[in-house]
C-alpha cells in the first residue's frame, strides 16, 4: 500500500515538476530575448540619430554650395553654372602639387608679408601697394585696375562707427567724386600723350611742352581739317571749344585757361564764369553764376550746333542733365567724367529736377536702369568694373568681377584692401547672396557679403595649399557668424579637417610631451583655444582618432582618454593583426599611457581606471589569442573583473553595474574567453589524471550549486544523467563548459510577455555560471 501511494505520488509530482521546469524556461528565455531586443532596439536608435546628424551636416553644406551660386547682384534665379567644388578629386591636383596658379600665388605672397607685419606689431604697410606690385601682374588692364583702386581709396576718412557712415558722409563722397575725375583725367591724358607720339608726323608737335601743346596736337590726329557747325573762332588753326575742352578733359583748367584768354573777345561772359570755376574748391560757381549761366545756356546754347561748346557749359554750370552729350563723349570713360563733373552735392533747392544729378541717382542709373546688359555686351569685364568702382560702388564692382573666373582673384584682393581700409560695407549675415541690399540702407547701397567671398576663393586651394589659405582666414579674426563663433577658429577647424594638416599647422607633440609649434602659433598666443576648438569638431564629425591625438596636443586628458575608451573598446577582442586598426589603436594607447604614467598625468578616475582596464583587457585577450591561456588566465585573475570562485560571486556581480558602457560591452567576450581557458584547463587537468575521482566529484557538487540561480533549474533526469555522465570520466559535449548550458537552445524559443528586460540580468548570471566553473577546477 505504501509502494503503492508512494508510485502514485510520484507519478503526480512529475507533470508539475515538468510544468515549473517548463514555466520558468520560458522565463529565462523571456528575460534574454528581452535584453536582445532593448539593445537591437538602442543600437537601431543610435544609427538613426548618427545618420540623421550625418545628413544634417550634409544639407547645410549643399545649402552654401546653393547659397554661394547666387553671386549675382539681386537675381532671384539660381545660377547652376558649374562651380567649383572643394576638396573634390577633380579640383584638387596630384599630391603635392599646388593648385594656386602664378598669379594668385603671386598674390598670396603679399598677404603673408602683409601678415608678417600685422602679427609682429610693425607699422600697417599698404596693402594696395603690396597687391600692386605683384610680381606677374604684367596685363595693361590689372595695372591700371590697382591703379583706379589706389586712387580712389586714398581718401581722408572722418571718424565713424562703422563703414556705412563713412561712406554716406558728404565730403567722403565729395572726395570720391574727385579722386575719380582725378583718375579719369589722367587717364586720358596719357591717352593723349601715346596717341601723340605714336603719330608724331601728322601730330607736328611743337612748341613749349604743355598740356596746350599737347593738346593741339591731338586735335591735329582727332580733328579732320574741317568741322561743321564750331563757332567762335579758331586758336592757332584749332576750334576754341573743342581745345578748351580737351584741356579740361585732361584735367589742365591752366591750360584750358589759357585758350579762354586768346579768345576772350568771342566768349562774351564766359571767361569770368570759367576763372570762377576755376578757382573754387570744389569746381562750382556761385549760386548766382549758375543761375546767370544756366539762364543763358537753356536761351541761346539748348540747340547750339557746336558740341563741344555745348560740353563745356553743361559742365562748368551742371545744366541740362539729360543731355549725354554724345557727340564728344562717344566713349564710356568721356560720358563717366561729364557725368561726375554735373554731380551736385547741395540740398538744390534753386535747381530744377532736369539740372540736378545728385551721386546716388547716377549710382542707381548705372547699377538698376543700364546694368551689366548695357556696358558689358562685347566688351572686356573690366570696363563695367571701372564704371562702377569710379562711382563709388565698390561692393557691387567686386562682386561683378569675382563672377569670372580669371579674375576673381583680383577681386577678392580689392575686397581685401577695401576692408583693410573700413570701406567696405559688408552683409550683417553670412546666408546674404553675394551681394545684396539691407532694410535701412539708403537706396542704392549694397552689401558685401565679405566672408563668403572669400571663403569661396580660399575653397579652390585650402587642401593643397592650407598654409596660403590661413593667411586668407586671418583677416576673418575679427568676424562673427549667426552663433556667435570666431570666424577665423572655425575656417581653422575647418581647414585643418579638410586638409588632414595637423602637425604643420597646430604642432606636433614630441616624445617628451612638449609641443612643436605650428602655423598657428604666428597668429594666436592662445593656441590651446583654438586646437581644443578642433578637436572638439573633430569629435562632432566623428573622427574621434584625430580628435584624441588633438586634445592630448592641447593637453587635454580628460578629453583623450575619454575618446581613446571609445576607440579601444570595439577593438579589445579582436585578434591583433599587423598594421590593424587595433595594433595602431593599441600602439597610441600604450604611447599616451607610458607618457601620463612617466608624467604623472592623470584624468578624471572613472576615465583613468577605464583605459588602463581596456589596456589590460587587450593585453589579456592578446595572451588569449595567442594560445598563452595560464598568462591569460593569471591576467583575468589578476583583474578581478569576473568571479573565479564562489565566494566572490556576490562582490564582482555587486561591481558590474559601477563598469563603464565600454568595460560592460566587452564583458560578453571576456565571460566567453574565460569559460574557454577553464574548460582547456579542465581538459588539461582531467588528461592528466583520469584515475583520481575525488576532484570531477567536486566538479559535480559545485555545478549543482548554479541550479539553485532563479531560471537555471534543468530536468532532473538531466542532472542525474550529468551527474553519472561525469563519474564516468566522459564528456557528453566537448565543445561546452562542464554544464548544460542553457543559451544553446535560445533560438528554438519564443518570447513571451512578461520578461523584465534588464539587459545586465544575462551577464550577471554568466558571472555565476563562471564562478562556479572555477570552482570545479
Amino acid at each position: 500500500m505504501c509502494a503503492t501511494h508512494w508510485a502514485l505520488s510520484r507519478c503526480a509530482s512529475v507533470p508539475a515538476a515538468a510544468a515549473a521546469r517548463g514555466f520558468l524556461k520560458n522565463e529565462k528565455d523571456n528575460a534574454l530575448l528581452s535584453a536582445i531586443e532593448d539593445s537591437r532596439r538602442r543600437t537601431f536608435a543610435m544609427a538613426e540619430e548618427y545618420h540623421r546628424e550625418s545628413m544634417l551636416v550634409e544639407w547645410e553644406q549643399v545649402k552654401q554650395r546653393i547659397l554661394h551660386s547666387l553671386l549675382a547682384s539681386g537675381e532671384d534665379a539660381l545660377d547652376f553654372t558649374q562651380e567649383n567644388e572643394p576638396s573634390y578629386v577633380g579640383e584638387v591636383g596630384p599630391p603635392g602639387r599646388s593648385s594656386l596658379d602664378s598669379v594668385e600665388m603671386a598674390y598670396a605672397r603679399q598677404i603673408y608679408i602683409y601678415n608678417e607685419k600685422i602679427v609682429n606689431g610693425h607699422l600697417q604697410p599698404n596693402l594696395v601697394d603690396l597687391c600692386a606690385a605683384t610680381a606677374g601682374l604684367d596685363d595693361k588692364n590689372i595695372t591700371e585696375m590697382w591703379a583706379m583702386v589706389k586712387q580712389m581709396t586714398d581718401v581722408t576718412l572722418v571718424p565713424a562707427s562703422d563703414a556705412l557712415k563713412v561712406r554716406t558722409n558728404m565730403e567722403v563722397r565729395m572726395e570720391f567724386v574727385r579722386h575719380a575725375l582725378h583718375y579719369l583725367e589722367q587717364s586720358y591724358k596719357n591717352y593723349t600723350f601715346v596717341t601723340v607720339f605714336g603719330n608724331l608726323h601728322q601730330a607736328q608737335l611743337g612748341g613749349v611742352p604743355g598740356t596746350y601743346q599737347l593738346v593741339r596736337s591731338f586735335l591735329n590726329i582727332k580733328l579732320p581739317a574741317s568741322v561743321p557747325g564750331l563757332q567762335d573762332g579758331e586758336v592757332e588753326g584749332h576750334p576754341v571749344w573743342a581745345l578748351i575742352y580737351y584741356c579740361m578733359r585732361c584735367g589742365d583748367l591752366t591750360a584750358a585757361m589759357h585758350v579762354v584768354k586768346r579768345a576772350q573777345h568771342q566768349l562774351g561772359e564766359f571767361k569770368t564764369w570759367f576763372q570762377e570755376y576755376m578757382l573754387s574748391k570744389d569746381r562750382r560757381l556761385s549760386p548766382a553764376t549758375e543761375n546767370k549761366l544756366r539762364l543763358h545756356y537753356r536761351r541761346a546754347l539748348r540747340n547750339n550746333t557746336d558740341p563741344y561748346k555745348r560740353a563745356v557749359y553743361c559742365i562748368i554750370g551742371r545744366c541740362d542733365i539729360t543731355d549725354n552729350q554724345s557727340e564728344v563723349a562717344d566713349k564710356t570713360e568721356d560720358y563717366l567724367w561729364l557725368k561726375l563733373n554735373q554731380v551736385c552735392f547741395d540740398d538744390g533747392g534753386a535747381s530744377s529736377p532736369q539740372d540736378r544729378l545728385t551721386l546716388s541717382q547716377f549710382q542707381k542709373q548705372l547699377l538698376e536702369d543700364y546694368g551689366e546688359s548695357h556696358f558689358a555686351v562685347n566688351q572686356p569685364p573690366f570696363l563695367y568694373f571701372q564704371v562702377l568702382f569710379l562711382t563709388a560702388q565698390f561692393e557691387a564692382a567686386i562682386a561683378f568681377l569675382f563672377r569670372t573666373e580669371r579674375l576673381r582673384c583680383h577681386a577678392v584682393h580689392v575686397a581685401l584692401v577695401l576692408f583693410e581700409l573700413k570701406l567696405l560695407l559688408k552683409s550683417s549675415g553670412q546666408s546674404a547672396q553675394l551681394l545684396s541690399h539691407e532694410v535701412g540702407d539708403p537706396p542704392g547701397v549694397r552689401r558685401l557679403n565679405f566672408v563668403r567671398l572669400l571663403m569661396l576663393y580660399t575653397r579652390k586651394f585650402e587642401s593643397t595649399d592650407p598654409r596660403e589659405a590661413l593667411q586668407y582666414f586671418y583677416f576673418l579674426r575679427n568676424e562673427k557668424d549667426s552663433q556667435g563663433e570666431n570666424m577665423f577658429l572655425r575656417c581653422v577647424s575647418e581647414i585643418v579637417i579638410e586638409s588632414r594638416e595637423f602637425d604643420m599647422i597646430l604642432g606636433k607633440l614630441e616624445k617628451d610631451g612638449s609641443r612643436k609649434p605650428g602655423v598657428i602659433d604666428k597668429f594666436t598666443s592662445d593656441t590651446k583655444s583654438v586646437i581644443n576648438k578642433v578637436a572638439s569638431a573633430a569629435e562632432n564629425k566623428g573622427l574621434f582618432e584625430e580628435a584624441a591625438k588633438l586634445y592630448d596636443l592641447a593637453k587635454n586628458p580628460d578629453k583623450v582618454l575619454e575618446l581613446m575608451n571609445k576607440l579601444l573598446s570595439p577593438v579589445v577582442a579582436q585578434i591583433s593583426t599587423p598594421q590593424s586598426n587595433k595594433e595602431r589603436l593599441k600602439n597610441m594607447a600604450h604611447s599616451i599611457a607610458e607618457r601620463y604614467k612617466a608624467q604623472g598625468i592623470s584624468a578624471k578616475k572613472s576615465i583613468d581606471s577605464t583605459f588602463y582596464l581596456l589596456l589590460d583587457l587587450i593585453t589579456f585577450f592578446d595572451e588569449y589569442h595567442a594560445g598563452h591561456v595560464d598568462r591569460a588566465f593569471d591576467i583575468i585573475e589578476r583583474l578581478k573583473l569576473v568571479p573565479l570562485s564562489q565566494d566572490c560571486v556576490k562582490e564582482r556581480v555587486a561591481a558590474f553595474r559601477n563598469f563603464s558602457d565600454e568595460i560592460k560591452h566587452n564583458l560578453s567576450e571576456v565571460l566567453l574567453a574565460t569559460m574557454n581557458i577553464l574548460f582547456t584547463k579542465y581538459k588539461r587537468m582531467k588528461g592528466t589524471s583520469p584515475t583520481t575521482p575525488a576532484r570531477p566529484q567536486r566538479v559535480m557538487e559545485d555545478r549543482d550549486s548554479i541550479f539553485e540561480i532563479p531560471g537555471f533549474s534543468p530536468d532532473p533526469s538531466s542532472v542525474h544523467q550529468k551527474k553519472t555522465q561525469a563519474t564516468s570520466g566522459s564528456s557528453p559535449c566537448p565543445d561546452n563548459v562542464c554544464w548544460d548550458d542553457p543559451l544553446q537552445d535560445l533560438g528554438r524559443h519564443k518570447r513571451k510577455t512578461g520578461a523584465n528586460g534588464d539587459p545586465y540580468e544575462l551577464a550577471e548570471q554568466l558571472w555565476l555560471r563562471v564562478g562556479v566553473a572555477c570552482a570545479c577546477l
